[in-house]
């Protein structure tokens, strides 16, 4: 992997880049920790990594099952605790097509390796993932 460069940019804010692509993304402290809240914070960053994470493992998964996840979303909800300041939970809502109509034993697989991604066996165990999948009927 090539690194990740970032730099600190003054009034809390952070910008880190991708040296094998060139894409950049900024950080904000957010406006309950002394920031301004104009971007992503990193606390923001990890939740979305794990959701993206998630959904990439399941990718994965139904392009060697045949399926097309196009259109699948998520909601995510990140809740701090205060003492130490951390990330105490992070909840997911999957959203997947109306016209998306799988069978029990497929959503359950989806569901499994969407648990396994690699950002959420990293996480800290004490990190709560709240999931919910909204999947459409099921076929038999």
């Amino acid at each position: 992997m090539k690194p990740i460069q970032t730099q600190y940019l003054g009034e809390l804010r952070t910008e880190a880049t991708h040296t094998a692509s060139g894409a950049v993304i900024y950080t904000d402290a957010p406006t309950d920790n002394q920031g301004k809240g104009e971007t992503f914070s990193p606390t923001d960053l990890v939740a979305a990594a794990l959701g993206s994470c998630m959904l990439t493992i399941m990718g994965i998964q139904a392009q060697k099952d045949g399926i097309n996840l196009n259109g699948t979303r998520i909601t995510t909800h990140k809740i701090m605790a205060s003492h130490p300041r951390r990330i105490s939970e992070i909840e997911i809502i999957f959203d997947f097509p109306k016209n998306l109509h799988l069978s029990i034993p497929q959503k359950e697989k989806l569901e499994r390796v969407a648990r396994l991604c690699p950002v959420s066996e990293s996480l800290h165990p004490d990190l709560k993932q709240s999931l919910t999948f909204n999947f459409a009927e099921s076929i038999l």
